[in-house]
């Protein structure tokens, strides 16, 4: 039996996104692509747009960038597309119900947790802070409650120890892909489960703001370790040295007690250890405020690190 391909209106917004609409492209027929307006970035305020948008236009595909999904000009243009089905990845912002509800396939949802766990904003960054081992993504039909749709299919993803939250997103955005046209396949040919999520399992993860990165001696250097990768590349995990910002870009655990944020040994050649609630924190790579990203060796010896400084007090 020849499975149709699917007419799609696709919404999304970052890179994160960007795999899935390719991905799309060879599934089905994109109609319309709509994305975030294009804001200001950078020390320059340059106003650029969303990764999304950019794929879009060099594949010639039709972009709509309102400012409010919910205004009735966007909604008129969406039926008169006619779509048989919903994509959203990573939009940034609630789809009204008069849209979830416009097309007669429905509309699905490319999340990057293994729902229900990890809803909300930041799973990515979550998973990795936790120290979890393992994390995937999940195709669901969306509802108006924050990513608890009924699930169509997960697919697993191992995390690696020296994943960063990019790194993951990445691993993440492919796998999403691909489940992304599994999942169309199975709906184009009338086969795609509705699986309930179990609400009683499910957690929720919010969006991150720069004072998230802040890093709190007080908890494990293991813990430690795992909120400095979750925290790359933003909002950064940072901590406060002789009155300035300093970023902490690597590190790893060593067996060394000391006072939490106290500096209790300098080693030539690797970087700095520093006291944690639980074990030492070796610092491998850093960046001082205004200045570029090096190892925390240069660190150490450009500033003459001395052993029983306190990082952390401004």
């Amino acid at each position: 039996m020849t499975i149709p391909r699917l007419r799609a209106v696709f919404l999304g917004t970052p890179a994160f996104a960007v795999p899935s609409l390719r991905a799309l492209l060879t599934a089905g027929e994109v109609l319309a692509v709509v994305t975030q307006p294009d804001k200001p970035k950078g020390r320059g305020r340059r106003t650029v747009p969303p990764p999304v948008a950019v794929f879009a236009r060099e594949r010639g595909l039709r972009v709509l960038q309102p400012a409010k999904l919910r205004s009735p000009e966007v909604l008129e243009t969406l039926r008169e597309l006619a779509p048989d089905i919903i994509v959203t990845v990573a939009y940034g912002k609630i789809i009204p119900k008069e849209i979830l509800e416009l097309a007669p396939r429905g509309s699905i949802n490319v999340h990057p947790s293994l729902l229900p766990k990890y809803r909300g904003a930041s799973p990515i960054h979550a998973v990795l802070r936790d120290g979890q081992r393992e994390t995937g993504v999940t195709i669901m039909y969306q509802s108006m409650e924050l990513d608890a749709g009924d699930i169509i299919l997960q697919r697993t993803v191992p995390i690696d120890l020296n994943d960063t939250a990019q790194t993951l997103e990445e691993k993440l955005a492919a796998a999403g892909a691909d489940a992304l046209v599994e999942a169309l396949r199975l709906i184009a040919g009338g086969r795609a489960p509705r699986i309930p999520q179990d609400p009683s399992q499910a957690t929720y993860v919010g969006k991150l703001s720069k004072e998230d990165g802040r890093i709190d001696w007080s908890r494990p250097a293991a813990r430690l370790v795992d909120f400095i990768r979750a925290m790359n590349p933003w909002p950064s995990a940072y901590t406060w040295h002789r009155g300035q910002l300093l970023k902490i870009w690597k590190a790893d655990v060593v067996p060394r007690a000391g006072a939490p944020g106290t500096v209790v040994e300098v080693r030539r050649g690797q970087g700095f250890v520093v006291g944690t609630g639980d074990g030492g924190l070796l610092v491998l790579e850093v960046q001082p405020e205004g200045r570029r990203r090096m190892s925390a060796d240069e660190y150490a010896r450009g500033a003459r690190l001395q052993i029983g400084e306190l990082l952390g007090m401004l």
